[in-house]
């Protein structure tokens, strides 16, 4: 109903939907009526997510609901199946949660060698932006490494567990992307009871992250610092002789750490994340994968785009974002940083170069640009605020954004 509204006259159809009046909602969240008018007029823009989340609260509504983040659950594959749909179905298989979880049919699990190997395939289209194969693909993971952390043991059953702790993390981690947190919570839920049976400090760290990650996406932003900080204190008592995988989990926990206190407008402890993550990575030497983190120097740099965003330091964003050289990262983070990036140089009303690296990063990544409410928010604002008929690329572009 909503969907092709933008984010300021969503805000209005909200608030009238609740009978409320400008002034109410502006004295809720400490904002005078001649603000909220201009953005409900998108006159302004809401360059803050600490700020749509009171004016979530306030209309009593989710920030997805006010940023109209899509969602998969209608995707279907070439062969007609469903993804998103049968990934709730395998969340919610309660055969899981039983003694002796899916290993009740008696089958023979995989090999773990082929779990590896699956997990490792699920987590490249992950990074490479394939959302819609990975929900195609976590479904039989997910089971398969049930089974086979249910029936093995010793050695084998920790690298089983791992497995299915990641296996879920992955889940969690695109489920957010396409607009499903609850889900996502679930997932990243069921991902840490699986890392807990081992005590593995990396994949339990990696977990932490999962978990922290999802409190962050359902606007949970005091309680993801406060995981965040409990989290660290846990990795700190293992990283005397910390290797690269525990030192890249605990670099990118904290960096989802940073977007959080800056959601909370806590300069001091976003600063104290981020400089604490820039050591870690000095550590580690260099940029690297290590459990599918993308974490190093790059990726500190590209958080401080971000949490500058979030903080209102836009002009930072503008100077310090397009100097960043993030072609050595996955292309998931290459495109969320050209977001971010497009976003900038749009509240400096440069947007013809936002628009430019919006195409850009669809080029690279269709699903992701698509999906992501950002790119869908900045099309939705510039096509509103055209005096004339807009330009074919940008036209095209909301065309395929599903946003006119």
């Amino acid at each position: 109903m909503t969907g092709n509204l933008t984010l300021g006259e969503r805000i209005a159809w909200y608030r009238r939907r609740r009978g409320l009046s400008q002034a109410v909602v502006a004295g809720l969240i400490g904002r005078t009526v001649d603000w909220l008018s201009k953005v409900e007029n998108s006159r302004i823009e809401i360059d803050r997510i600490s700020v749509l989340r009171s004016l979530s609260e306030a209309l009593d509504v989710s920030v997805g609901d006010l940023l109209n983040e899509p969602s998969l659950m209608e995707w279907t594959t070439e062969s007609g199946a469903r993804t998103v749909p049968a990934v709730r179905t395998a969340l919610m298989d309660f055969r899981q949660l039983m003694p002796g979880g899916a290993s009740s049919q008696g089958s023979t699990p995989l090999p773990l060698s082929t779990l590896e190997a699956s997990l490792d395939e699920v987590w490249l289209a992950y990074q490479d932006s394939r959302f819609a194969l990975v929900t195609r693909l976590v479904p039989a993971l997910i089971a398969d490494s049930q089974a086979a952390s249910a029936m093995h043991s010793g050695i084998d059953a920790t690298r089983a567990h791992n497995v299915l702790a990641l296996a879920y993390q992955v889940t969690a981690a695109t489920l957010t992307k396409v607009g499903e947190a609850d889900l996502a919570w679930i997932a990243a839920d069921r991902g840490l009871n699986a890392a807990q049976r081992n005590a593995d400090p990396a994949v339990l760290g990696s977990l932490f992250r999962a978990v922290t990650h999802s409190l962050l996406s359902t606007g949970q932003y005091s309680e993801a610092v406060q995981m965040t900080e409990q989290a660290a204190s846990f990795l700190d008592e293992h990283m005397r002789d910390a290797d690269g995988e525990l030192l890249s989990v605990y670099g990118t926990l904290l960096l989802t750490g940073s977007m959080a206190a800056a959601r909370t407008d806590d300069r001091g402890q976003t600063r104290d994340f981020l400089d604490l993550a820039a050591n870690l990575a000095t550590r580690l030497g260099r940029d690297d994968n290590h459990l599918w983190t993308s974490f190093g120097p790059t990726n500190v740099a590209i958080h401080r785009v971000s949490t500058a965003m979030e903080l209102g330091d836009v002009e930072l964003a503008v100077d310090l974002g397009p100097t960043i050289d993030t072609s050595n990262l996955p292309l998931e983070r290459r495109v969320r940083h050209s977001l971010e990036i497009a976003r900038a140089l749009s509240m400096r009303n440069r947007h013809e170069e936002a628009l430019e690296a919006v195409l850009d990063a669809e080029r690279l990544a269709p699903e992701q640009v698509r999906y992501h409410y950002m790119s869908r928010h900045l099309v939705q604002t510039w096509i509103r605020q055209q005096r004339r008929k807009p330009s074919f690329e940008l036209a095209s572009l909301a065309d395929r954004l599903k946003v006119l």
